[in-house]
Order: C-alpha cells, then structure tokens, then sequence
C-alpha cells in the first residue's frame, strides 16, 4: 500500500493536521512501521492490515459518507430554491445587481449548511470560508452598484438646462479670442526669432507650448455647452459602473482564492490516476482534475494533434508527398510529376509538427501530474481565476515567445533542415526531379577533394582563409588606426575627417565595388593611369595575384568604416585620468596604447570583430560583382569556380549555375559548422564573455 502523509501542505509547504481520521491513523501506523524494530513491525503490519479491511466501518468514513449525500441533497435543493429566488427578486433590477443579489441569496444558504461541518472535511470548511466571504463583500458591492446605476439612470434623465444657442454664440466667441490671441503671440515668437532673441528650438518649443494651451482653453470652454456636458457625464458613469463591478468581481475572485490556497484538501488516492489516464489525450486529465475551462484550451491541443500533426505525418493533407514515409522514400517509384525535394520538405514539415504535438503532450503531462501530485499532498487544484492570475504572472514570457517559436519554426528551422538532409542525397545535374539517398557521399567528395564539385574545394577554402583573415585585420588596422588619428586631440577639422573616413560605409557598397570594377576593367581609368605613369600594362581583372590583391585592399577600406565607428565611440569613452596617470608614469605614446587604449576597445568591440571575420568568409556581395570570381583556369578549377571565388561564391555556382545542389548543401553545412566553432572560441576568449558581459 503506497504511504501516506501524516499532515498536509498548502501551495507555501505550511502543515495542517489531517481532518480524515482514518487516513490520519492510516499514516500514523505507517510511520510506526517505518520506525519500529523488526520484532514489531509484523503486530503493526497486521494492525494496518485489519484497519484497512474494516475501511467501511471506520467511524469516520460513515461521518463522511452522510456528509456527502447530505451536501448533493442540499446541492440540488439549492438549484431549486435559487431558480425560485431569482423569480422573486425585483423585475426592475440590473442583470448584475441581480446576479449579484442571486449569489449573496446562495452564499447565506452555502454559510448555513457547512458551518455544522467545518471540523468534519476541509472540503466543508473551503466551502464554508467561500460563503463567508461572499457574505461579507456582496452586500457593499450590490448597494455601491445600485447606487452608481442610479446616477446614470439620472445623468441619461438629466436635461440640458439654458439657451443653447447663447452658450454656443459665448464660446464661439471665446474660441474667436482665444484664436485672436494665439495669433498674436505665435508673431511674438516668430518677431523675435527674426531678431535672434531666441533659438530655432525655442521656437519650436513656443509654438507647441501655445497650441497646447489654445486647445485646453477651447476644451474646457466646450464643456459648458449642456448637451455635451450630458454626454460626458453618460460616459463618466457608465466607465465608473463598468470598472467598479469589474474590479468588485476580481477582489471577490481574489478572496476566495487564498481561500482556497490557504485550505488543504484530502483524498484517498496515492497515485496520479489522471496523469495515466489523460496522459494521450490532452484535456482529459484536466477535465478529471476538475478544472474545466483549461481542459477546453488543451482540447485545441488534442484537436491539433489527431486532425492536423498525426495524419499530416501519415500523409493525409500533402501536397505531392506522404509524410514521414515520403521523407525516407523521397518520390522514389512515385509518379512522374513527384519530386523529391518537395516529398524531403513535406516530411521535415511533419516532424515539426509531431514535435509540436509531443510540446503539447509533454505540457499535459506535467500539468496533469503536478496538479495531482499537489492534490495529494493536500493543495487544492487551481480555479480559472488562479491559473488566469498565473498566466498573466508566471506564463506571459511563453505566451509571448509561442508566436515566434511557430515562425522560426517554419522559416529558419525548415529550411536549415532541409539544407542538413540535402546534403545526404545525390541530388545533380542528373538527378533533379527525383533524387536517392546516398548518405556521407557528398561529405567523402569534398574531405578527398574527388569528383568534378569537390576536386576544387580545398584550394578554394585555402583562398577563403586567406581572403578572410587579410581583408578583415586590414579592415581592423585601417579602421582602429583612423580612429586614433581622428581622436587625437591635436588633429584639426575632426568633423570632416570623420565624415571622410564614415562615406565608404554611407556610400551603398554595391556602388563602390562596380566602380572600382569598371576602373580597374583592361580599359579602365586606374588601369590607364598605371600604365602612363609606371609604363607597365597590367591586366588587373585576368591575373589571379592582382585580382586578389584589389579584393583584399577594397574590402580593407570598405570595412574599416564599420570598425572606426565601433572604436571611435569607445575611445571617447576611456577616461582621461588614465592617461594622465600613464604619463606620470613616464609612458610613451606606444605604451599608452598597447596598455590602455588596445586593452579597453578589444574588451568593448572584440565580440563584433569576431562577426567581422564570420562576415567576411560569406561576403558574397564583393566577389561576385567585382569579377564574377574570375578570371577563370579551367586547368587549375575547372568549369566551377574562378581565381577568386570564395566557398561561398563557389556554392553559388554550384548550385544555381551547375545544378550540384546536393554537394552545395554539404559545402555549406561545413561552412556553417567551421563558422559556429571558429565563433564560439573567439566569443569564449574574449575578456567580455569571460566576465559574463556577453
């Protein structure tokens, strides 16, 4: 027999001493048992053993059992005698002071019937206090609501006393001076701007400080006019009756709820029967655990789960593919309109929604069982009040977080999985409406540098690494030494430099790389200057070394804007004592800067250069429009790739010019791997994620 509790707990873990004396001697002897020597645990085993046979003698049970049959006739009866009492009350009464004065009516009933029960169950004393307390606040509250009813009775009665037509000419004629003198001082203030007594701001600031005030005065003027005072009054007791018997109803709801919590609760049972039960069906074991209105929100949930994620899953409701089934056979033997990608998208689709489904199991399942286990300790399950409370308290960061979750899920998480599992085929030139599996394939491809995709690929990451990390610390150098220069206080004309050093970031980069194309083209103007002033003609755009040479020094300066802002705004902020104090010290300018100034913007702006480099190594933009990766060595990279793509330029060309779309995905899940891991380690070793900044 599972154990149980000498006392209960309330939802603070506060104990109260079993009203069930059965149960109470029940767990007395269990604990006896738990403590006793050998010797004795069989005499009280046996004890335990007859007071369990002997239940439905048990005093106490039979005081409980006539208390229960007594309550469900008193229960029905008070049906009857409310149904009766609700047609005696004043037909000319409000709905809500009726229902009011119905619940006061059942609440003084409810007091009259458990108070003889109180010692008895806490079940009776919980409905005993509920009573109590309605007793105490309806009365107030129904005599506090008539009286406000009885106020807009006599505002919408109220008529509109003196001449309208005289009141209407007076603030007419109070509007007309109130223009007149709005007038007159607004060419106050535009007089003496005009004569620079006050700033273009003050100005402003005027203008709005006098029509603010014209249409105040014009307010408070139209309120004298009787028809519009009779309105506003309707309006002001209608809000004040609405919200009063709003805020009544939530105290009252209030009130009884610690009530509640404050009041155990006793049952027999030991194990969560509800959880087991309801444990497939979502709403069921709510609806067990008495709690009907959140047992009807997780019906959505079983809705969800058995009309759309599960026969989704199963195929039902596909475009061309059959769920899950349609993910491991991706079209195969299929029709000939079917293809396999979109059979590959319909089944990661009906894994995320069963994953959805098994969110909502799983949120069932723990609601259930926790609601149960806390019964069985003695906390009462919540009513809707309570769990609304918790909601608005407790649950709003999830409620708000649901709606974003569903749209990553769909537009980030999808596709990304899709990418993952693409890779694993051997979707090609070839093979494009229907496509096998073919496992770590397209990995082994590009780890041995084999076939015609993945031949190239090591060489072009090597140029990648090179790319990245020369056109970044460039950009680093360029942009933190710029900063410097702009932050020394004995430079001149600061304003206009920092505008300078700010336009390669303001200019649109599409526009400065397609510039720097066309002047660096075989006709182009720095080509011809070069040419005339070191008399050497250097085809720029067809030699691999100068091709890499333009893009590494272009996207040095296009970046350093970026970084220049980053350090400026940091080397404004260092303290000047610590300079000072550095010179005190004897510290040269070199030494000040390695010791101070480096250490203070790598800490601020470490985390931002290490983006500047995972940037870098996907910067598509640049490659592609200065030389469409070129120029082109079909000896050294085939018919795929140019001199100077980039791993990501090169997936492009994979994939939307080539048609090796498998191969592409599996070059960019190892991009993206290589990318977090490089990312982590340099966010790890930053002095900012390391004192928890981050």
């Amino acid at each position: 027999m599972a154990k149980y509790s000498k006392v209960l707990y309330d939802y603070i873990g506060r104990e109260y001493e079993r009203k069930n004396l059965y149960l109470k001697e029940v767990a007395l002897l269990q604990d006896k048992i738990a403590h006793a020597s050998q010797s004795e645990k069989q005499t009280l085993k046996n004890q335990l053993k007859e007071l369990i046979s002997k239940k439905d003698s048990h005093p106490y049970l039979l005081k409980l059992k006539e208390y229960e049959e007594r309550e469900k006739k008193f229960l029905e009866e008070l049906k009857a005698k409310s149904s009766a009492h609700k047609e005696t009350l004043d037909k000319s009464l409000s709905k809500e002071v009726a229902e009011l004065e119905l619940a006061l009516y059942v609440s003084k009933l409810k007091e009259a019937f458990y108070k003889d029960y109180v010692q008895l169950t806490y079940d009776a004393e919980f409905g005993y206090r509920e009573a109590v307390i309605q007793m105490k606040l309806l009365p107030e509250v129904i005599e506090k609501t008539m009286r406000l009813e009885d106020e807009l009775r006599k505002a919408l009665t109220l008529k509109a006393e003196g001449d309208k037509e005289a009141i209407g000419k007076e603030i007419a004629q109070f509007k007309a001076e109130q223009k007149a003198l709005y007038d007159t001082r607004s060419e106050e203030l535009k007089k003496k701007r005009n004569d620079g007594l006050i700033s273009e701001k003050a100005l402003k600031n005027g203008m709005k400080e006098l029509k603010k005030n014209y249409k105040y005065a014009v307010r408070v003027k139209e309120f004298e006019d009787p028809d519009k005072m009779k309105k506003e009054l309707i309006k002001s007791r209608r809000f004040e009756l609405k919200d009063f018997i709003k805020v009544s109803r939530r105290i009252v709801n209030a009130d009884i709820a610690d009530a509640r919590r404050n009041t155990p609760v006793e049952v027999m049972k030991t194990q969560p029967v509800n959880t087991a039960i309801g444990a497939l069906f979502p709403g069921v074991g709510q609806l067990l655990n008495k709690q009907p209105v959140k047992a009807a929100l997780f019906f959505l949930g079983l809705v969800f789960i058995y009309a759309i994620a599960i026969p989704y899953a199963l195929g039902y409701g596909n475009y061309q593919g059959s769920g899950i089934a349609g993910l491991i056979s991706l079209a195969e033997g299929g029709r000939r309109i079917d293809k396999s990608l979109i059979f590959m998208i319909e089944g990661i689709i009906a894994i995320v929604l069963l994953l959805f489904a098994a969110g909502i199991y799983i949120a069932n399942y723990k609601d259930v069982k926790g609601t149960e286990k806390n019964v069985m300790k003695g906390i009462r399950p919540k009513n809707w009040f309570e769990t609304k409370q918790s909601i608005e308290e407790e649950g709003f960061p999830y409620l708000v977080s649901i709606p974003a979750l569903i749209v990553i899920a769909f537009i980030v998480l999808v596709p990304i999985f899709t990418a993952i599992l693409l890779s694993f085929t051997g979707m090609d030139p070839k093979n494009q409406s229907k496509f096998p599996w073919v496992g770590f394939g397209n990995y082994k491809l590009i780890a041995l540098g084999e076939g015609l995709a993945g031949s190239v690929f090591w060489q072009i990451l090597a140029w990648t690494v090179i790319w990245t990390l020369l056109a970044t610390t460039l950009a680093i150098f360029i942009g933190f030494g710029l900063a410097l220069l702009a932050n020394n206080p004995r430079i001149k004309g600061k304003g206009i430099l920092r505008m300078i050093y700010l336009l390669p970031w303001a200019v649109p980069a599409f526009i400065t790389i397609m510039f720097f194309s066309i002047m660096f083209s075989s006709t182009g103007a720095l080509t011809e200057i070069i040419e005339n002033v070191f008399g050497v003609l250097i085809d720029f755009k067809n030699d691999t070394f100068w091709s890499r040479f333009i893009l590494i020094m272009l996207q040095g300066w296009l970046g350093s804007s970026y970084v220049f802002l980053l350090s400026t705004g940091v080397l404004q902020a260092i303290p000047e004592d610590l300079y000072e104090a550095a010179d005190i010290d004897g510290a040269n300018s070199w030494q000040k800067i390695r010791k101070i100034t480096l250490p203070m913007v790598l800490f601020q702006t470490a985390p931002l250069l290490v983006n500047q480099y995972t940037f870098n190594f996907n910067n598509f933009s640049i490659i592609y429009l200065f030389n469409g990766g070129g120029p082109f060595n079909p000896s050294v990279y085939g018919n795929l790739a140019g001199s100077s793509d980039i791993l990501i330029s090169y997936i492009y060309k994979l994939t939307m010019d080539n048609q090796y779309q498998a191969i592409g995905a599996a070059i960019s899940i190892v991009i993206s791997l290589g990318l977090m891991i490089f990312a982590f380690i340099g966010y790890k070793n930053s002095k900012a994620f390391k004192e928890e900044r981050l």
